[in-house]
């Protein structure tokens, strides 16, 4: 497992894989099907992977986060770079701390603050999460002014931020003024587009982000990789043909749920069983199962 400093070249080097997690019948980690699945996303020239939402580690439990950890270190390449979540609470965010200061990840990420919450009390519930920690984390903004643009340039200057995520859905990914602001203060080599392959040539062209994460890119690895990689290249005319590959598996995510379509289409592409999803998601209907199967074979 990849262990040492994170640079803009290592953001920019792969697409961000962000997998679900396979569990049994009564909720438990499989780590045979989740290596099937981590060795299909390296196989295909990914190298990062970060665990978060679609694993829905907003329900993990603290008695099984040791057990988690331990597990990814074992089933990832030497060279791949796994990036594990912590939160969404405050207090879940501190414990596991604990826990991921006994390892060698050289990141993580908060995930998106639940309940009640402030600007200056996010970032200083993020402040302390990383000095318990001992390394940096990765910010993780999904709403506008999640933070305001100043607070977020201060936590990277003052070194709390290793990158950012950034993943607030807009109607044309080229407009959005949030995004402006941000890139204004911070280096945008440091942030990496969090919507998946659909406004990833926009993020990237537009505002310079490194790269993007992705959730179908466990399907087709190298498809995705191939349009990071031409992308960075200019050949935007064959990145827009590869982005429009994944529209109708991605449209099906947003209308029914992200998480649970991609954990569904990863059992249905026979790559790994990602088995029942955590509670308190459900599985897909036998009709919602039946549109995804047909998107994942056209996909694929």
């Amino acid at each position: 497992m990849y262990t040492q400093s994170i640079t803009s070249e290592l953001l920019g080097r792969s697409v961000l894989a962000v997998p679900p997690l396979a569990r049994g019948r009564d909720a438990e980690i499989v780590e045979s099907e989740n290596r099937a699945l981590v060795k299909h996303i390296e196989a295909g020239g990914v190298s990062t992977l970060l665990y978060g939402g679609n694993a829905n580690l907003y329900h993990c439990r603290i008695s099984e986060y040791e057990g988690l950890l331990e597990m990814l270190e074992r089933i990832a390449g030497e060279d791949t770079w796994i990036i594990p979540s912590v939160g969404p609470t405050f207090g879940m965010c501190m414990d596991q701390a604990a826990i991921l200061a006994k390892t060698d990840f050289p990141t993580a990420m908060l995930l998106p603050a639940q309940g009640p919450a402030t600007n200056e009390g996010i970032a200083d519930g993020l402040k302390r999460f990383v000095d318990a920690f001992g390394k940096p984390a990765v910010l993780y903004i999904k709403e506008h002014a999640y933070l305001s643009p100043e607070i977020i340039a201060r936590l990277f200057e003052e070194g709390y931020i290793s990158f950012l995520k950034y993943a607030v859905v807009r109607e044309d990914p080229k407009v959005d003024p949030y995004l402006k602001a941000i890139v204004e203060l911070v280096d945008p080599q440091k942030i990496v587009s969090g919507i998946g392959e659909q406004p990833a040539i926009d993020h990237l062209r537009t505002f310079g982000l490194a790269g993007f994460t992705a959730g179908c890119v466990c399907l087709t690895p190298g498809k995705s990789q191939s349009m990071l990689e031409r992308i960075q290249s200019g050949d935007l005319e064959e990145a827009d043909s590869i982005r429009q590959q994944y529209v109708e598996l991605e449209s099906l995510r947003n209308t029914i749920n992200p998480i649970r379509v991609l954990h569904e289409a990863v059992t249905l592409s026979w790559i790994a069983d990602m088995g029942p999803p955590l509670p308190f998601l459900s599985a897909l209907s036998a009709e919602e199962r039946e549109r995804v199967a047909g998107a994942v074979e056209r996909l694929m």
